[in-house]
């Protein structure tokens, strides 16, 4: 089996809510149980930290995951989606999980878990908690897929657990209200276990009082005792001022990142109350240095200048609001938004957030949960908005190349996926010289 057979194998025989959406999703946890038992109960070899909410789950897991590879631990990273190789899911101190390992995962194990016929997030949970297992990682950072409460992470017993914020975001399973979606959020809440929460406001902040009295777990509200003030810098990044990190270089340049940065401090100072150590230096070179450490893509991202283009995952009312927000500070002569959406999102309240004079060029990525181009170019009409239809991420940005000038800005997003087919495109991506070849 190659390792293309392998990643095929996963996806063909777990559909994978990724590609195909509602169909792929499976709630309850006897299936992940049955795995765990299988394998041995493999996350209670090593220590975790527990990452959930609607936006800023990736950001705050490889930051935090940085930081503590800095410090000398060996950290296991579990994320999802991924961008463009399977293997971005499963890293151990940034390196991706092997091609080897995932073969032989499938080829030894199968016989035991296809009779179980498990999700493709089941499958995927139970390689990533064995492969931490067997590298005896010291630490490994847990993004939760989807929810909290019967997510297939919700086994472990981590030392702290943190929920970013909550958004209306895949209502179809979590609920249609905010106080709903909390609800299914909290339920990542242990016993006795420190939760941070990012943002919260009355309208949400009952539901976790209520489930950290209940647990007796310690909750801290990081938006109320906020740490820093912020500066944006020419190369995209930030400079925050906190206490006990002045002039603190943040990598990551999105808006969200100030938020992020805010819960990711409190998150340290719990994390060393309960005797995990690093120096400053580990912080500041974990900040300064995500993407090198850790291979995370896709936020603001700055692909090229003149034009400068910039690339965003951000895809719901939440995350595309803080985006808008950006481009509004940028400086540029044409705005120009290669954009894209998946049929279970808000599309409708996206598009009121986009601005109107934009050039629009209207695509879909290539899996079966995108919106079809056509209909969102309706959808986009309908919002006032005035575009092209390209069938594929590619030929949109090529026309939106071709269409700008050096002192243009073109961004690129609406969906994870949008970024995906633009970073994994076979055709090799030379954004620099202003065209695709």
């Amino acid at each position: 089996m190659t390792y293309k057979e392998a990643v095929d194998y996963l996806f063909s025989s777990a559909p994978m809510f990724q590609k195909i959406g509602s169909k792929a999703y499976k709630s309850g946890l006897e299936n992940t149980l049955l795995l765990d038992q299988y394998f041995n109960h493999p996350h209670t070899n090593f220590k975790t930290i527990h990452i959930g909410g609607t936006n800023g789950k990736g950001s705050c897991s490889h930051t935090l995951a940085a930081i503590l590879q800095c410090a000398g631990y060996k950290v296991g990273l579990y994320t999802s989606p991924h961008l463009v190789d399977f293997r971005e899911r499963i890293r151990v101190n940034g390196t991706p999980i092997s091609e080897e390992f995932v073969i032989d995962f499938i080829q030894k194990h199968s016989t035991f878990f296809e009779p179980l016929h498990p999700s493709f997030f089941e499958l995927t949970t139970a390689l990533a908690f064995h492969y931490f297992s067997t590298q005896e990682v010291d630490i490994a950072i847990i993004e939760v897929g989807l929810g909290g409460r019967l997510d297939c992470t919700n086994i472990i017993s981590p030392l702290l657990s943190i929920i970013t914020n909550i958004s209306l975001d895949h209502i179809q399973f979590l609920g249609d209200s905010r106080e709903k979606i909390a609800g299914e959020k909290a339920g990542i809440i242990k016993k006795e276990t420190p939760i941070i929460i990012g943002e919260v406001d009355d309208e949400i902040k009952a539901v976790f009082q209520k489930k950290s009295k209940q647990l007796n777990a310690p909750i801290c509200y990081a938006n109320e005792q906020k740490l820093l003030t912020s500066a944006s810098r020419e190369d995209g990044a930030w400079l925050y001022q906190s206490i006990p990190y002045k002039d603190l270089k943040g990598e990551l340049g999105g808006y969200c990142q100030q938020k992020n940065t805010n819960t990711i401090l409190h998150a340290l100072k719990v994390l060393q109350r309960l005797g995990v150590t690093f120096k400053e230096k580990d912080v500041r070179d974990g900040f300064n240095k995500v993407i090198e450490l850790t291979g995370l893509r896709g936020r603001w991202e700055i692909l090229a200048k003149n034009p400068k283009i910039i690339c965003d995952t951000g895809h719901n009312v939440a995350g595309v609001t803080e985006i808008v927000e950006q481009l509004k500070t940028e400086k540029y002569n044409t705005l120009h938004i290669v954009f894209g959406a998946v049929n279970d999102k808000d599309i409708k309240g996206v598009l009121s957030l986009l601005p109107p004079n934009a050039v629009y060029y209207f695509t879909q990525a290539q899996i079966e949960r995108a919106l079809p181009v056509d209909t969102l170019l309706v959808l986009a009409h309908e919002s006032g908005l005035k575009g092209t239809p390209y069938s594929t991420v590619h030929a949109a940005v090529s026309a939106a190349l071709k269409n700008s000038l050096p002192e243009d800005l073109i961004f690129i997003g609406g969906s994870t996926f949008i970024v995906a087919d633009l970073l994994s495109s076979s055709n090799a991506v030379n954004l620099n010289k202003g065209s695709l070849r």
